[in-house]
């Protein structure tokens, strides 16, 4: 690849950039009060040098404080899956905060046992409890495995995702040796005092940790989705359920992310068996949610704990969590919004967009690949695709992902800043998937020229 031609093009984009959203700039360049000029320092990971400032989103479409109009695909990295401001959920919403009255009380209402009935429909785990966020969800998973099981340390897959809990941001080196990944922000204590890391796909990385026997629990994505899609080989996830049980060491599924694969998620397509299960961001429309499920074997070890407060100080909860408005709206979104229907639909529309990546990386010989998880693709700058998140991370090319991202943002679509994902909602078109593709074919195009 010519880097030089590269280099002009990517200045080229953000001459474009800067002065199609001279609004947006201003607003971060007066945002002195905020660290990093944003409500959260990841938004200036958003290429051009500073995000676009939000007017209104509809469905798949955003507009910013300029005026521009986009093509959605990031979704708010999964969370606005239903698409923005989903009809039905914001009439719930309203309903429960107007009509009814109460965002949070510290009471139950009946959103709540229909939520953990539909979840149990969808993913198997019999017993629910609610968080704000899947992060929250992970932490309170992985006290309770440690709970029950006795055991300190937890196994995950080095640059998997599972939030901003402490124990996954971990990585093997070069050595095999469990180190924090690179730029994790102040750590409690070394990583290695609290996990194991392994590999994705490498059943024998998996096997070398639990033998130790002082794993409680292996937290995984059944695939990995931090640095670009990393699908599972044929076997891999079967093997792990194995190994978890001949090493008593429980399986903790988190589909925040994967859920794409469809309504049930992988759990659901794939057939597998977790102890506990953790999903959130998706469920609610966009409103703060999150939630947990365990077991009957679980929930009956963990009885036998009278010693755990879990009522009040044991660190499993929230006074937020389950709130009013947060279980109406997850009711509305899985009973309304996203259902089998709409996963259908979006699943058609994302094999589009595949395809027509594909297509292009074809015609123009690139050394790229493509990978699909149900309604969510990505594309990556190598062929074959990796097998493992280490593989992954060392194919990233934060130019090229530059370039691109600047190329279609200039011209009315958006992808996740963090990566190439692409995520469809109910309300995104086939025209939508074939307009990316005639802008990506026109970026390559320009790459190669």
């Amino acid at each position: 690849m010519n880097r030089e031609r590269l280099s002009a093009l990517i200045q080229t984009e953000r001459e474009l950039y800067l002065s199609r959203t001279s609004a947006s700039r201003a607003q971060y360049q007066a945002a002195d009060h905020l660290l990093g000029r944003v409500p959260m320092t990841w938004m200036n990971k958003w290429p051009g040098g500073y995000p676009l400032a939000l007017r209104d989103a509809r469905g798949c479409h955003v507009t910013d404080i300029d005026g521009n109009e986009y093509v959605d695909f990031a979704l708010g990295d999964t969370g606005a899956m239903a698409g923005h401001s989903p009809t039905q959920t914001i009439r719930a919403i309203q309903e429960r905060i107007g009509n009814l009255g109460g965002i949070t009380t510290m009471l139950p209402t009946a959103d709540a046992e229909w939520v953990g009935a539909e979840l149990t429909r969808r993913f198997g785990l019999p017993l629910w409890s609610f968080t704000l966020t899947a992060t929250d969800a992970n932490r309170w998973a992985l006290r309770i495995a440690r709970l029950v099981t006795g055991r300190p340390r937890i196994l995950t897959f080095s640059y998997g995702y599972h939030g901003s809990v402490d124990e996954t941001l971990a990585v093997l080196d070069a050595e095999g040796r469990t180190v924090a990944r690179s730029g994790s922000v102040g750590p409690p204590v070394s990583v290695d005092i609290t996990t194991r890391a392994a590999e994705f796909n490498d059943l024998a990385s998996v096997e070398r940790a639990l033998a130790r026997g002082d794993v409680a629990a292996v937290l995984t994505e059944p695939a990995l989705t931090n640095m670009g899609i990393v699908l599972p080989e044929p076997g891999f996830l079967d093997g792990l359920r194995a190994a978890c049980t001949a090493h008593g060491t429980l399986l903790i599924i988190d589909e925040t992310h994967t859920i794409s694969a469809g309504p049930g998620g992988c759990t659901r397509e794939w057939g597998l068996h977790p102890d506990l299960f953790v999903i959130g961001k998706a469920i609610a429309g966009g409103v703060p949610a999150g939630a947990y499920g365990i077991s009957h074997e679980v929930a009956g070890a963990l009885a036998d704990h009278a010693e755990a407060d879990l009522v009040d100080v044991g660190g499993v909860g929230g006074t937020l969590a389950g709130n009013a408005m947060s279980t109406a709206a997850m009711r509305a979104t899985l009973h309304r919004v996203l259902t089998d229907q709409a996963f259908a639909h979006m699943i058609d529309v994302a094999t589009v967009f595949r395809q027509g990546v594909e297509q292009v990386i074809r015609r123009h010989a690139m050394p790229w690949s493509v990978a699909q998880l149900g309604a969510r693709v990505e594309y990556r700058f190598c062929d074959p695709s990796p097998r493992t998140g280490t593989e992954s991370n060392a194919v990233y090319d934060g130019d090229l992902e530059e370039y691109l991202h600047l190329y279609l943002a200039n011209r009315g679509v958006l992808m996740t800043p963090f990566h190439n994902m692409a995520l469809m909602c109910p309300e995104t078109t086939l025209g939508d998937a074939e307009r990316h593709t005639r802008l990506f074919e026109d970026a390559v195009a320009a790459l190669n020229a």
